[in-house]
């Protein structure tokens, strides 16, 4: 496995996070920051409609014209990963992470090198988003690519230990809870354990039926 890159290591808190409208008004005066500030909102409303192709070249062009904007960079890189241009992603995520110091969006980006095969960059990210003892939902988020990444490399045991590692059932399930379980359920079946993916994957249909194609599995191994 290569070297992950060199990377500026994280301040112990994020960098504050100043309005991104405030930051466009300054960096380009009244008329065209109030012009950016327009671009931006539509670009963000895209982003959650999902119409990531609308939303792209808004950002590119506030890219181009305010590249130091911590949101700008990370909603351009959110769309890009959207769009599967995994590398470009990955160079915006990046630059987010210096930016703002901050892990918030640490899985995507090691989504984005684990499409790419990066496989220590997706290891030292996991690292370090464990060292900022963030929330549970993100730690979730960032074990579940280090599981996808360790069954890509056909490593279905050690995927299945980082999955289970710490796991025990919720008695109130949150939506992280359920596609942990279903990850692992999902594990558990690639790896010949039947039994074991078909309780889990009937837990989550308990909680969900709507998740995923979870009811299908369960009929599949019933």
């Amino acid at each position: 496995m290569s070297k992950p890159r060199q990377r500026v290591p994280l301040p112990s808190v994020p960098h504050p996070a100043p309005d991104p409208a405030s930051e466009l008004l300054r960096a380009l005066g009244p008329e065209r920051g109030r012009s950016a500030v327009r671009r931006f909102e539509a670009a963000a409303k895209a982003f959650r409609a999902e119409r990531f192709k609308e939303a792209l070249p808004l950002l590119t062009r506030l890219v181009r014209d305010t590249p130091d904007v911590a949101d700008i960079r990370e909603l351009h890189g959110l769309v890009l990963y959207r769009l599967g241009r995994f590398k470009a992603a990955m160079g915006e995520l990046e630059y987010f992470r210096e930016l703002s110091g901050s892990t918030e969006q640490h899985p995507v980006l090691a989504d984005c090198h684990r499409a790419l095969g990066r496989w220590a960059d997706v290891e030292a990210l996991w690292k370090e988003l464990g060292a900022a003892s963030p929330s549970a939902e993100l730690v979730t988020e960032g074990r579940l690519v280090l599981a996808g990444a360790k069954a890509d490399r056909g490593e279905l045991p050690t995927a299945i230990r980082v999955l289970e590692q710490g796991w025990k059932l919720p008695s109130r399930p949150r939506d992280h809870h359920l596609r942990r379980a279903y990850a692992l359920a999902d594990l558990y079946e690639r790896a010949g354990r039947s039994p074991r993916a078909r309780e889990l994957f009937r837990w989550v249909e308990s909680h969900d039926p709507r998740l995923a194609d979870v009811s299908q599995r369960v009929r599949a191994l019933s």
